[in-house]
Parts: C-alpha cells; sequence; structure tokens
C-alpha cells in the first residue's frame, strides 16, 4: 500500500488522540456524484444492505445518553472542506467501515485494524445514519453499539496488496442479518457494483452506479465513489446483491481550493484516474467456515 495521507485524515486522528495507519491513500468522485444518504436511496433492497454494515468509531466519539448513544464529530465544513461540497453539515466520526458476516463476526480492511490493541480500543456501531437533510448528529441505541473481541485473521500484504481484517465481536448481532458474500469464483469486468459505508467519516452513504475495470490478482479495480473512511466497506455486486469485496485504496479525496481557503472533492472522468481498489472476499478463507 502507498505511503500518501490525506491531510483530512490526519485531522481527525488527531481528534481521537491516535493516528492510525488507516486510509493512507484515499478515494474520488468519478463522473457524477452517487452518493445518497440511506434515506434517499430509492433502491429498498439496498436499504436493507446497509443495515448490516457498520462503522469503526473511538470511543471519544460516542457519549451514553440514557437508552441511547450520542455520535459526536465535528462537521465536514468544520474539517476544511468547502460550505458547499455535498454532506458539509453532517457529523464525521467514523474512522472506517465494516460489514456482518456472521452472527458475531465482522470484516473491515487489515489496515483498519492493525493488532489486538486496536482491537480493543474501537467501537462498531451500526445504523449510523441520518433519516432527513437538515440532520447533522445521529444517536444509536445503545444496542448498536459493539466490542471487537478478538481478531481472526489479518492480511496487509505490500507485495500483493492484499488487504483485509475478520474479527469477532463481543457479543452476537440479533437484530439485523449477516450479509450474504461469495465463496466461488470471481467477478468480471464489466460488471455493475455499489458500496456502503461512511466517505470522510460520514454518516452511511449508498454508492451505486460504478463498474469493475480490471482485476489484479488480490483485488479488482473500480470507478467507486469513495473517500477515507470508506476503507472497510462492503462493495456488492449490483445485480446479485452479493459481497464481491472490501473497499482498501484508491486516489486522493480532496483538493485545495486557495481561491477560497477550503477542500473541495476531487473529481474525475467516469473512466479516468487511477480507480478504487477492492480486496476479494474470497482471500479470507476463514470465511468458508461462517
Amino acid at each position: 500500500m502507498k505511503i500518501f495521507q490525506s491531510l483530512l485524515l490526519v485531522s481527525a486522528m488527531v481528534l481521537t488522540g491516535k493516528l492510525m495507519a488507516s486510509d493512507k491513500q484515499i478515494k474520488v468522485i468519478y463522473g457524477d456524484d452517487n452518493r445518497l444518504d440511506v434515506f434517499e436511496s430509492p433502491n429498498s433492497a439496498y436499504v436493507a444492505l446497509a443495515q448490516s454494515t457498520a462503522t469503526m468509531i473511538a470511543p471519544t466519539g460516542l457519549r451514553a445518553n440514557g437508552d441511547q448513544v450520542d455520535i459526536v464529530g465535528p462537521s465536514l465544513q468544520s474539517r476544511g472542506m468547502c460550505a458547499d461540497e455535498r454532506f458539509s453539515n453532517q457529523s464525521t466520526a467514523a474512522m472506517c467501515s465494516g460489514f456482518l458476516v456472521g452472527d458475531k463476526y465482522l470484516v473491515t480492511a487489515g489496515h483498519c485494524i492493525t493488532s489486538q490493541a486496536d482491537c480493543q480500543s474501537y467501537k462498531w456501531v451500526f445504523d449510523y445514519k441520518v433519516e432527513d437533510a437538515s440532520q447533522s448528529n445521529v444517536s444509536v441505541p445503545k444496542t448498536s453499539v459493539y466490542s471487537c473481541k478478538k481478531i481472526i485473521s489479518r492480511t496487509l500484504d505490500r507485495a500483493s496488496q492484499d488487504d483485509y481484517a475478520f474479527i469477532e465481536l463481543d457479543r452476537a448481532v440479533s437484530d439485523r442479518a449477516p450479509l450474504t458474500f461469495r465463496k466461488t469464483g470471481k467477478i468480471k469486468v464489466g460488471d455493475d457494483i455499489l458500496v456502503i459505508g461512511h466517505p470522510t467519516g460520514l454518516p452511511t452513504k449508498i454508492t451505486d452506479g460504478a463498474k469493475v475495470r480490471s482485476i489484479n490478482g488480490k483485488f479488482f479495480m473500480a470507478n467507486l465513489d469513495t473517500y477515507g473512511g470508506n476503507s472497510g466497506s462492503a462493495v456488492f455486486n449490483a445485480t446479485t446483491g452479493i459481497i464481491e469485496g472490501i473497499l482498501v485504496r484508491g486516489e486522493n479525496d480532496y483538493n485545495y481550493d486557495s481561491s477560497r481557503g477550503c477542500r473541495v472533492s476531487n473529481l474525475c472522468p467516469e473512466n479516468g484516474c487511477r480507480g478504487e481498489d477492492v480486496t476479494i472476499i474470497t482471500n479470507i478463507k476463514e470465511l468458508k467456515d461462517i
């Protein structure tokens, strides 16, 4: 994995008191911006998939409030993005993304959880989403917050660029179904895909309209509209709804607009720039036992 770091993520990690290895090369918009809040999506199947996706949040970003937990974080605008950037008023508490693959098992990117200490230091939160366009902050039931019990397997290999982590949560998840993932075969170039996760640490976004560009050993490349915070996101086959891979790398997210003194999303042609890298889900051999 390349060594570039986004200033955006540096500021986010400083807020939590820890500079993690996560999202070292980040992501971008290809063609139209296809990100939607969950409530905006017209596709009920995609909304159902989003229920079983989660985000990694530092304990400092979670505040108990009766039976609820308030998720707190700086707004996108307060982190230096221009005021007219989409979702600029929303909180950005998420560090990485992940998804449920068994009653107590979750998958994310290997660079998001580098050790058992990382496992024990962060919470995994479901339902981090807004319900309408005016909402800036989010609260979730306490039951939506989980801890990482242990890392079952993890890979972050520079040579093959394989990148994943398979973890066990502290308890079974009983109020939502595990997602279905590919166990045999491989996705094809040109197949339609979508990603569900937390770009720039924002509440859950459903992002479709992408295609597989190429398949490169342990990963495939696509024109997904993803940012820092999307690392670990589930990438789905848009036709079958099964998980094909884990979002792990990509283009630079934002460019600095010196005339305005703020950052704007990096825009690429639909078939331009480097593309976003997705670890192939069948790389995780332990998933065969789920």
